[in-house]
């Protein structure tokens, strides 16, 4: 049996406090109407990884179930605060709320992003994956798309965005057999 030497850091005080985001806002304190998906606006986000350092940010309206995806350089907070960043500005104000995350380190500059974007950040509880359902369906089906171990930096955002297009134009039982493109559509056009 090995001896652990006593002026040495057990393991759960040396990592004490990592991977801790600063100012994160609690899921539970979304409000009321982000949980009944009953307005439009409110997302739910995650980063997927591939082999050789690749990344895709995908992003999953909860009223519409509308899917956007995002290739991202780098798993740093910069390259994904700066791609979401862009892709915010790229939707009606009206269409983008809220962002849930889970306590992954990329949204360590959370503040940047609402800053820039008007759009409050909830964080899930830890291992609580299933706090952002619609994006973890989501991440599922990506993956018939782009399987564990793809390398991903060999896809363009253009291929990326057809994946997105594909996966929009399911048809979802959830939505009465419309497809999230259908049912986004209708929320663009009731904020024009």
């Amino acid at each position: 049996m090995r001896k652990i030497p006593c002026d040495r850091p057990e393991r759960s005080q040396k990592r004490k406090g990592n991977g801790q985001i600063k100012n994160a806002v609690s899921i539970s304190e979304r409000p009321a109407s982000v949980d009944d998906r009953a307005v439009p606006g409110h997302w739910e986000g995650d980063l997927i990884g591939g082999s050789k350092n690749s990344y895709v940010a995908t992003l999953v309206e909860r009223h519409s179930r509308y899917v956007m995806l995002v290739k991202v350089a780098n798993k740093d907070t910069e390259s994904v605060i700066t791609a979401l960043i862009k892709s915010a500005q790229k939707l009606p104000r009206e269409l983008y709320k809220s962002l849930t995350w889970d306590r992954g380190k990329e949204l360590a500059d959370h503040p940047r992003f609402t800053l820039a974007t008007d759009v409050v950040v909830y964080f899930c509880d830890p291992q609580s994956p299933w706090q952002r359902g619609s994006n973890e369906n989501t991440n599922r089906l990506l993956r018939l798309y782009l399987p564990r171990g793809t390398d991903i930096s060999v896809h363009s955002q253009a291929k990326i965005s057809i994946i997105a297009r594909q996966l929009n134009e399911r048809l979802r039982k959830t939505l009465q057999y419309q497809t999230p493109a259908e049912k986004f559509a209708q929320c663009v056009a009731s904020t024009s």
